[in-house]
């Protein structure tokens, strides 16, 4: 009888001995939901024009909030000295206590960045020292805690765009650079644990593939993730309150005076607009490849419809709302459950593409 150590091909398809895919699917959803979770407060971070109310990255004493009334004054002289508030919050004036509301919120925000480093780092050390990692899973595991940490480093540049000169906003490319990075991290977590629960189911599995249809689908979606995240940055959702037309025309008047691209990367009534009308683009995507799966896996299929369609209809709630702090929030909690069901989609899509290809058995 063959043994393993002589048999290469049976070698290849053995299961490796301690190996706990099930377990570490857990793990990385419960980082995946902490990820929606940070994805959540930075929004509202944003919408209520938190984000440079911390001015100094402390990675160990920022974790706890001040204490003291003296040091809530420190902080807050420290805010003073910034653009934002010379500039913008003084103009309403602003009492400590208002200052402490902002606070609170980029506060929390770099709380649950914490989080996440923490969870993942720890957990990923648990499982390699156990030797629990299948074969072949430990270069994406550790992609992840740098693609994490990433993020972090985006997340702090981000705000040193806002904290000189005559910057009153954090930069709004460095804020989709950030928010992106944030939901790429996402989809990574979701696609690893797919591939780890299928592992668990069977030993022999191999990682989902990629399809073609499906990466087009993925780049429709990124094209709208980043028109959004240029929509908050610049306070475009102001620039109308009606819907389907923008302030009572169906295409508004655009600036080009200063040129095709800054426009295109500036103007936030063109950005509004091809936030609305590109979102049918990556409705007409969805739904084709919500189609595509729906006999693979059904559920996958039913996540995205619900999540593309509660999406929708949030975003237009809140423009008619006039960008309500609460139903802006959903859109943004919304949108990171689409990316989310949107990876379950595509990765089950390359199962079923890989399948299609093999060879029938008897």
């Amino acid at each position: 009888m063959a043994t393993l150590a002589s048999s290469p091909e049976l070698a290849r398809t053995a299961p490796q001995t301690g190996a706990r895919p099930a377990a570490i699917a857990r793990w990385l959803q419960a980082t995946a939901f902490l990820v929606v979770c940070i994805v959540v407060v930075g929004g509202i971070t944003r919408l209520t024009e938190s984000g440079l109310s911390i001015t100094e990255w402390n990675v160990a004493s920022g974790v706890l909030p001040p204490l003291t009334e003296a040091q809530w004054e420190a902080e807050f002289a420290k805010y003073r000295a910034t653009p934002e508030y010379r500039l913008e919050a003084s103009l309403g004036g602003m009492s400590l206590g208002d200052f402490k509301f902002i606070f609170f919120w980029e506060w929390f925000h770099r709380l649950l960045a914490r989080a996440v480093g923490v969870v993942y780092a720890l957990g990923l050390a648990w499982f390699w020292i156990r030797g629990a990692i299948p074969q072949g899973f430990k270069p994406r595991l550790v992609g992840l805690l740098a693609l994490g940490g990433l993020q972090g480093l985006f997340g702090w540049l981000m705000v040193q765009s806002g904290l000189t000169g005559d910057m009153t906003d954090v930069s709004h490319f460095r804020l989709s650079l950030h928010l992106l990075t944030a939901l790429a991290l996402l989809a990574g977590l979701v696609w690893t644990a797919l591939d780890m629960r299928r592992l668990a189911r069977d030993p022999a599995e191999r990682p989902a593939p990629l399809t073609k249809g499906s990466a087009l689908v993925a780049l429709v979606l990124f094209v709208q993730l980043l028109l959004g995240a240029w929509v908050a940055g610049l306070n475009a959702g102001h620039a109308a309150y009606d819907w389907p037309l923008m302030n009572g025309r169906l295409v508004p008047a655009f600036d080009w005076s200063s040129g095709v691209l800054w426009t295109l990367t500036h103007d936030p009534y063109l950005l509004q607009w091809l936030h609305r009308w590109w979102a049918w683009v990556a409705v007409a995507a969805l739904v084709w490849l919500a189609r595509r799966v729906r006999r693979a896996d059904r559920r996958a299929s039913i996540a995205v419809h619900a999540a593309f369609g509660t999406m929708v209809l949030l975003g237009i709630a809140t423009v008619m709302t006039e960008v309500s702090l609460w139903v802006a929030s959903a859109h943004q909690l919304v949108g990171a459950l689409t990316v989310a069901a949107t990876v379950w989609a595509i990765h089950a899509d390359g199962i079923a593409r890989r399948q299609a290809r093999l060879p029938a058995t008897k």
